[in-house]
């Protein structure tokens, strides 16, 4: 049996990943911040629940502990993210993008991911086939700078795309220093959830197709590779 521990679990790309890996057989830990919502979810899911705020290092050793006492971990899912919006849905204008609303998306974005990855290394490298999948965007793929018809020249936002070139980088640097996991970054694509405010132009289902697989790719799978739905991107 495998088991998995999503973040960010309790609904969006989280919740419908966890959906799809019960329904293939996987354990699945609902990580999420709130008790209740996440409980809620992960009864509905027919999972466990671990309480865990990936900016928080008491609150992921505990995660690590409760994991651990159940008989370990193989696949961990990094979904937990943020994206800086207004109010209203709207981008934050480049006048007002400043140090500190830049930090909040990389504190949960960027070291949120090495917080809980760190943390748990130690239960996935006694797994016979640890995998780690690292929620990313093709909004982050440094590639499309000299791409005129790229999403990301599009996309007005800064904090965001820089967080996921962030995890991009990261998840090519474990790859390499952890050659027994299978280490990976997912793009979901466009997708409708709570983050974007529901203006993605996927569903839910369609956007957790490259994480599941990701995720069940098991030891002789691929590492080190960024991958949406179709299959490996250049990055």
């Amino acid at each position: 049996m495998t088991t998995t521990l999503i973040t960010g679990a309790n609904k969006g790309l989280g919740y419908e990943t966890a959906r799809q890996l019960v329904a293939a057989g996987h354990t699945v830990y609902v990580g999420a911040r709130d008790v209740e919502r996440g409980q809620q979810a992960a009864d509905r899911l027919g999972a466990r629940f671990v309480q865990i705020d990936v900016t928080d290092d008491a609150s992921v050793d505990a995660a690590v502990k409760e994991i651990e006492a159940g008989g370990g971990l193989d696949v961990l899912v990094n979904n937990a993210g943020v994206e800086e919006r207004t109010p209203d849905g709207g981008f934050v204008a480049a006048a007002d993008v400043t140090a500190d609303s830049v930090r909040t998306a990389f504190e949960t974005n960027v070291f949120g991911l090495v917080r809980v990855t760190h943390a748990f290394l130690p239960l996935l490298q006694r797994s016979a086939a640890p995998v780690v999948v690292n929620v990313s965007s093709g909004l982050g793929l440094t590639r499309d700078l000299a791409d005129p018809t790229a999403p990301a020249r599009f996309y007005p936002g800064i904090a965001y795309p820089a967080s996921k070139a962030a995890v991009n980088m990261i998840t090519v640097q474990l790859a390499k220093a952890f050659p027994g996991i299978r280490i990976n970054a997912a793009d979901p694509g466009f997708t409708a959830t709570d983050l974007n405010h529901n203006t993605g132009t996927q569903t839910v289902e369609q956007g957790a197709e490259s994480i599941v697989r990701l995720a069940r790719i098991g030891q002789d799978g691929p590492t080190g590779g960024f991958y949406d739905a179709t299959g490996p991107v250049a990055w």
